[in-house]
């Protein structure tokens, strides 16, 4: 595209050359001719000295500075991912409806529907216009998935199971799997069957081999604009709100709920049955045990990397935690007494 092109698509003012031709996005210290970058921290505004990108999205600020055309934008990291998305060359997950495909009774197609190899759909499913089913994926009976929603290859969806419109979830996933569910009768574990669904919104991305669980009675929720990272498990009858981000690696215990908008670091661990209010960060490896009532605050644990002998003194006198408080009891008690005596 067009430099002048990209500006006007982004509604943004470029200073420069607007016919620059431009074939993909590039970091800016190593980016070359035909390809565009972008500045989001001044502090790293000296780069632009030596960078050789034909253009650089920037703010008003570091117009100036920019050697090459400049495409003023008010936040140039969100500009990159909008010309990320118009530059992208990633071919379709699916053409067509290949041969090897198993489509079950009563299934409905929408329109440029693309089905890969070895697919297998269920009896009664529903995919709407534009979706795409990547090889060996499979489909349970009376799935639903919205408009230009895309699978890739080895994605599994249960029976009832609902997908909303452009959703993308990666290779591995699987959706509506049985939640764990069993009481105990003597030592022995008796299954309770798991008679809820996934019901998911509109424009949700999910990582690889991430586990959504269907509810135990009720249905396990996510939300529209909600994205999830790699690794993630989130277990029976949970619900993640609207615009919340999850990274890698992190476990929602049973009928957990998160508010909107809420940032959650990778391999944080949920209790379950808690809930989180709107806007909440959460930093990585955080375990959260008790329920966050009060919206954008910010929450913190783990331990920080230390060297082993650092992290071998920190860990015993861990285990004397008990016995200072203890002592700090009887100090303070002395400290008391000793005031009342003067």
């Amino acid at each position: 595209m067009l430099v002048k092109e990209i500006a006007q698509k982004l509604g943004a003012e470029f200073r420069g050359d607007g016919e620059v031709d431009i074939h993909r996005v590039a970091n800016l210290l190593t980016a070359q001719a035909g390809e565009i970058s972008f500045l989001s921290d001044t502090k790293y505004r000296s780069v632009l000295e030596k960078s050789q990108a034909s253009c650089v999205m920037v703010k008003e600020a570091d117009a100036p500075h920019v050697k090459s055309t400049a495409l003023i934008v008010p936040d140039p990291y969100l500009a990159f991912a909008r010309v990320a998305q118009l530059l992208d060359k990633e071919p379709p997950i699916a053409v067509g409806i290949h041969p090897t495909a198993v489509i079950g009774e009563d299934v409905v197609l929408g329109q440029n529907v693309g089905i890969g190899p070895h697919v297998v759909i269920g009896r009664g499913t529903v995919l709407g216009d534009n979706v795409q089913i990547g090889a060996n994926c499979v489909l349970g009976p009376e799935v639903k998935l919205g408009t230009g929603t895309r699978l890739y290859p080895l994605v599994s969806v249960y029976h009832h199971c609902v997908l909303g419109e452009h959703c993308l979830i990666q290779s591995g996933t699987v959706i509506g799997g049985d939640g764990f569910g069993y009481a105990n009768d003597k030592g022995e574990w008796v299954k309770i069957p798991q008679a809820g669904r996934v019901v998911i919104g509109d424009r949700v991305e999910i990582g690889a081999n991430t586990c959504i669980d269907r509810g135990a009675l009720d249905d396990t929720i996510i939300e529209s604009n909600v994205i999830i990272d790699n690794l993630c498990q989130i277990a029976h009858n949970v619900k993640i709100g609207y615009g919340t981000a999850v990274a890698g690696g992190t476990t929602f215990a049973g009928s957990v709920t998160i508010g909107k908008y809420c940032i959650i670091g990778g391999t944080s661990v949920f209790n379950g049955h808690i809930s989180i209010a709107d806007q909440v960060t959460i930093s990585g490896m955080c375990m959260v045990m008790r329920s966050i009532k009060e919206p954008k605050s910010v929450y913190s644990s783990g331990i920080p990397a230390q060297t082993n002998a650092e992290w071998r003194r920190t860990a015993s006198r861990v285990l004397h935690i008990n016995d200072m408080y203890h002592k700090l009891l009887e100090l303070e008690k002395e400290v008391r007494e000793l005031k009342k005596s003067q």
